[in-house]
This record gives C-alpha cells, structure tokens and sequence, in this order.
C-alpha cells in the first residue's frame, strides 16, 4: 500500500527550551512538523511581533519542520472564558480566538487551532452544558469567516468529563461541525481525551473521518505513545484505509522522562505501528486478489 502517515510533535515537551533547540531536536528524532503552545512562546501570544514570528516560522523552516498548529489556545493570557453568560468577556475572548487565527497563520499555511481548553469553555456563571456549548458554538461562528480567510482551521474537540462539561463526545463535536457548516471549523480526534467513549476508538474515526481533520496521540493516562499498552495499530490502520492526509501530532501531558527520550521513543514507536498497520492492509489486500 503506497500511503505514508506525516508525524508531528508537540512543543510543550520543550517548554523550558530554546525554540531553536527544540526544533532540532524534533527534526533529528525524525519528525515532519512540529505544533506549538504558544504560551511556551510568549506569555501574551498575541503580542509576538510581526518580526519574532517571521523569526519563529524561519527557525522552523531551517530544521526542515512544517508548522502543524496551535492547541492549548486559551490558556494565556490568563481570565479568558469562551461561553460565560459576561457578554463582555466573552467578546474579549473571542477576540483573542481571532489573534490566535493571525498567529496561526502567520507562523505557516495551513494550521490547525486545536480547541481545547476545558476550564475556559466549561460552564460557568450558572448555565446549564446546553446553554454554555450555544454560546460556544455562536463564537466558532462568529471567527469562522476570518479562519477561512487565513487558511486556518479551528478544531472542536470533545473531552471527557474529568475535564470539562461543554462538548464531550465526538458526536457532540461532529454535530457543531455539521451544524455550522463552515470548512473553517472541523473536529480531531485525540486518544487521551477519547478515554470515555463508548464505542472503539477506529470506529469512531471511521464515522467521523470526513470531519477529522487532525489527530492527537498520547496513551490514555497522557504519557506519551509507548510508554503504556494502548494499541494504536487498529487506529493508525484505519486511518490508513482512509488515506489520512493530515497530521498525526503527538501530544504528551507527562514530561518526567524527559524531552529528548519522549521525542526519540515516540516516534520510534509509532513508526513501527504504522508499518505495522501498512503491511497488515498489504497482506489483506494480496490475499483478496
């Protein structure tokens, strides 16, 4: 099977590097892009100058790394809140989606905005989950336009209820996406976060593929691919079948084993999947002739 999976890291594994240290790190484990929290890069991202981004992209570009995207979107500046019944501060922090848009797009074509971002979507002020995901979904309206017209693409992603109370199934995330019907805004898929789901994890992103537009890999308890016993091969397998053209970006929420070593192992890790999920589509195929 002529298909070939483009693997990614998250930077936050990095946060107390160099970004220039980091990248070469990431392009020497073997990597093809890279995806940014951008608090590790200011504490106010949108205050980086038209210069340092032109900077950051550069650096990138010079290790050989595609710039992926942006997850973690609300974490700085700190106060923001994305469904509070404050019609001021939600504004606000719409506003500040419709920064991270430029950031995004300026840092490289083609971006993803993972959303994320439980305690500032998760309800507040007294609304109910149905009333909090309404204002939720009026706000990806309201930055939609812009996205489409930057080239970026904004992620609904479902997170489990440990985490947050707005939008917690891939069901929920893929009727947001239906229901706004703007290319702009998409759904992903992430392990960790898919840790309540009811059905298998292939099945769902063999129902959701057409709104799928990014993919996170992390073992359910968030350490990173390989270091557990979730088995990605029926995953990365049916991704395969699908010829996934996106990214397949590792997101790591434990960091005691180190940078380096997480960067190393988890692509060696997944590399051996998915040659694994490669051949085994191979051998199904020649045995169907």
């Amino acid at each position: 099977m002529a298909y070939r999976f483009r693997h990614a890291l998250c930077n936050e594994v990095f946060k107390d590097w160099k970004f220039a240290d980091a990248c070469k790190v990431v392009a020497k484990a073997g990597y093809d892009g890279i995806e940014l929290a951008h608090f590790t890069l200011a504490d106010d991202p949108v205050a980086i100058t038209a210069a340092e981004r032109r900077e950051y992209r550069d650096v990138m570009e010079s290790e050989g790394l595609t710039f992926v995207g942006l997850h973690w979107l609300m974490v700085a500046p700190k106060g923001l809140h994305v469904t509070t019944p404050d019609a001021q501060l939600r504004a606000r922090s719409w506003r500040h989606i419709d920064h991270l848009i430029d950031l995004c797009a300026d840092l490289g074509p083609d971006g993803v905005m993972v959303f994320g971002s439980p305690q500032q979507r998760s309800t507040t002020g007294g609304l109910t989950p149905a009333e909090a995901t309404r204002n939720w979904v009026e706000g990806l309206a309201s930055v939609a336009g812009h996205a489409g017209q930057r080239g970026v693409t904004v992620l609904v992603e479902a997170l489990p209820a440990a985490q947050c109370d707005v939008v917690q199934t891939m069901e929920e995330a893929a009727a947001i996406v239906r229901q706004l019907n703007h290319p702009a805004i998409r759904t992903m898929f992430d392990v960790h976060n898919a840790v309540d789901e009811r059905d298998p994890h292939p099945a769902l992103v063999d129902r959701y593929f057409d709104l799928i537009r990014h993919v996170h890999l992390n073992e359910l308890d968030g350490r990173y691919p390989g270091a557990g016993d979730y088995n990605f091969q029926p995953l990365v397998e049916t991704l395969a079948r699908h010829n996934f053209p996106y990214w397949l970006s590792s997101e790591v929420f434990d960091f005691t084993p180190g940078a380096e070593r997480i960067a190393y192992e988890t692509i060696g890790h997944m590399q051996a999947v998915a040659a694994a999920a490669l051949a085994a589509i191979s051998n199904e195929e020649k045995t169907a002739q």
